[in-house]
């Protein structure tokens, strides 16, 4: 029923910018925090930045001042927008969203993932 699906991904040289998108479709409740992480080849599974239901952002280190998180909450979309891209940023990005439905207990929700490649 909840699906999250990203889009947005591709190929970009370093210093370019890509702006990535999640949207959540289905019988939602509530959506509480909302994030996404990215996974490198070889790599464990890291945070990138996650955002409150209230507007609240927390980034990793290595992409403060390069990437930035937003999300329409009537469109029921989060974005990422990625600047000054580099090849360490190459990775598998997910959309991950807690999520409430009818009924129900709040329940963990993944997309299935975007490719994000850039090249030096």
């Amino acid at each position: 029923q909840v699906q999250l699906v990203e889009s947005g991904g591709g190929l970009v040289q370093a210093g370019g910018s890509l702006r990535l998108s999640c949207v959540v479709s289905g019988t939602i409740f509530s959506i509480g925090t909302m994030g996404w992480y990215r996974q490198a080849p070889g790599k464990q599974r890291e945070m990138v930045v996650v955002i409150t239901s209230g507007g609240r952002s927390t980034y990793v280190d290595s992409v403060k001042g390069r990437f930035t998180i937003s999300k329409d909450n009537a469109k029921k979309t989060m974005y990422l927008q990625m600047a000054s891209l580099k090849p360490e940023d190459t990775a598998v990005y997910y959309c991950n969203a807690n999520i409430r439905t009818y009924g129900s207990d709040w329940y963990i929700y993944w997309g299935q993932g975007t490719q994000v490649t850039v090249s030096s």
